[in-house]
């Protein structure tokens, strides 16, 4: 079985292992900084919590291992490991854990020869410290969304179990490491994994492990997939594990485009790039070519630019996939249409909805014969009022392999999330991007899941006796009723389940 690590795609490609998405936008015109995500979903610092207990609770993390080093994961000020802890630290070569990090293993059936529980690919670490990283103050992706990163149960202990690699990732080694992760004593397990669709559940391995970490207490949470917004297409669908959608929150992310007449756009990207100079000349895909159709030279396709009519300018492409080729034609800037959520680019890159597009076209056509002009600014963070809602690319129920039971089960953040990063992983999949990052911005159901999963341990603290059915109970019973007729949202229930996650309530459902 083929699964994924479920985070969108990074530039509209296979990121990596995973259908990985990466971030969408729109409008509003003022800065703000970062709020803590916490705050946004209740969480907030100054809600009670029970640290004592909290530093016993142990989170298994199955992903793509973990960066030891990063500030998410320093272990100033923890005692040691949970006496029930009965796990190990066997991460390989040149890998440590510490009194937050307290185990490590990896699996490697596809023999790839990155042999260590070390996360070359970030998508682990992302995971595990929105989940239950340490709170890191003024952390940003080169300067983009700029505040604090904190996981949902700070104080809590992380167990990771590396069941992919940049090869892929196998059932045989997810259900070792269920076994393990059973064996070892973790509380909560968080799998941000899953098939492109739905398996019967005696063939899902997750599903299986799941089953097993439930008849000995222990709750699984698992991310619902990226094949939205279809119907039928969610992919965690086992009724003893929780299947969480993803969602907005009220930090958007956008790259203003302003054209030559000072008209001001909001487009979607994760844009870290200054354009040096106030404006550059503006240019259409369909009139800089001498090889191709109008209709393919418009989407910039393969071959069709003429490098001597679009270097050192501002190109319109009417299409999600041509930023790479007008790139290598020399434009120092792209305007394209959005797919739907913003992603990092590896140059400068605006993504316009098919509204905006026209008008930048009709501004275009008004100016071609005097030197019609653009520029496409930096990235910046505004307010999102219509926040929360479901993301298009969550996967969508009915439940195709138990009608019966409604999945999603919950919706939580999920979109343009601020996590620990792993150094040596590549932040987009263009080869002549050199950037690194130790804290990066993802979207996906894979960035939901580690929410919840914090939650459930959040919850854990005060109810240690809780069965995984109570949390789980406790969740969906107290979720935030979501509005069912905004974009994306008509399929209702179907998209968010019972609604988006509330912690505060979810502690004491009455």
């Amino acid at each position: 079985m083929d699964l994924q690590p479920n985070s969108p795609k990074k530039n509209g490609k296979n990121c990596l292992i995973r259908t990985v998405w990466c971030p969408y936008f729109l409008v509003s015109f003022f800065n703000f900084k970062q709020q803590d995500l916490g705050d946004f979903m209740g969480l907030s610092e100054t809600i009670e919590r029970k640290p004592t207990i909290e530093s016993d609770v142990i989170i298994g993390v199955l992903d793509t291992g973990i960066w030891p080093e990063s500030e998410s994961f320093g272990d100033e000020g923890f005692g040691p490991p949970p006496k029930k802890w009965k796990g190990v630290c066997s991460g390989g070569k040149n890998f440590s854990c510490n009194k937050k990090v307290i185990g490590a293993r990896f699996y490697n059936s596809l023999n790839d020869s990155d042999d260590s529980a070390r996360d070359i690919d970030g998508h682990g670490s992302h995971t595990a410290s929105t989940a239950a990283g340490n709170k890191i103050k003024g952390v940003s992706f080169y300067g983009i969304g700029e505040g604090n990163a904190r996981g949902g149960v700070p104080s809590a202990r992380i167990a990771v179990y590396k069941v992919c690699s940049l090869l892929g990732c196998v059932d045989s080694d997810v259900l070792a490491a269920f076994d393990d992760a059973i064996s070892d004593g973790v509380d909560i397990i968080s799998v941000s994994l899953g098939k492109e669709t739905a398996a019967s559940l005696n063939e899902d391995s997750i599903a299986i492990g799941s089953f097993h970490a439930m008849a000995k207490g222990i709750l699984t949470l698992n991310s619902a997939g990226n094949s939205g917004p279809n119907t039928y297409s969610v992919s965690s669908v086992a009724p003893w594990m929780v299947s969480v959608a993803a969602s907005t929150t009220d930090r958007k992310i956008i790259s203003k485009v302003v054209l030559g007449d000072g008209t001001t756009l909001a487009g979607s990207s994760i844009n870290t790039f200054v354009l040096n100079g106030t404006k550059f000349p503006l240019v259409y895909g369909k009139d800089v070519t001498r090889t191709c159709e109008e209709y393919d030279a418009m989407l910039c396709s393969e071959n069709c630019l003429e490098r001597s009519l679009v270097e050192g300018k501002i190109i319109l492409c009417r299409s999600i996939t041509g930023d790479t080729d007008a790139h290598e034609a020399g434009a120092v800037g792209i305007i394209s249409e959005e797919f739907d959520v913003p992603s990092i680019v590896p140059f400068p890159v605006s993504k316009l909805n098919y509204e905006e597009v026209n008008r930048v076209e009709s501004y275009y056509v008004h100016f071609h014969k005097v030197n019609p002009q653009a520029n496409i600014l930096k990235s910046e963070s505004i307010k999102d009022t219509s926040a929360p809602a479901v993301a298009s690319f969550s996967s969508r129920g009915p439940n195709y392999i138990v009608p019966e039971i409604l999945k999603p089960d919950i919706t939580a953040p999920g979109v343009d999330i601020l996590a620990a990063y792993s150094p040596v992983a590549p932040v987009t999949d263009e080869s002549e991007d050199e950037r690194t990052a130790k804290y990066t911005i993802l979207s996906g159901t894979s960035m939901s899941c580690p929410h919840v999963a914090g939650i459930a341990a959040y919850i854990k603290t005060f109810h240690p006796d809780w069965s995984p059915s109570a949390i789980q109970s406790a969740l969906i019973t107290t979720a935030w009723p979501m509005n069912g007729t905004v974009a994306y949202q008509q399929d209702g229930e179907l998209a968010f389940g019972s609604g988006h996650v509330d912690p505060v309530k979810a502690v004491n459902p009455g």
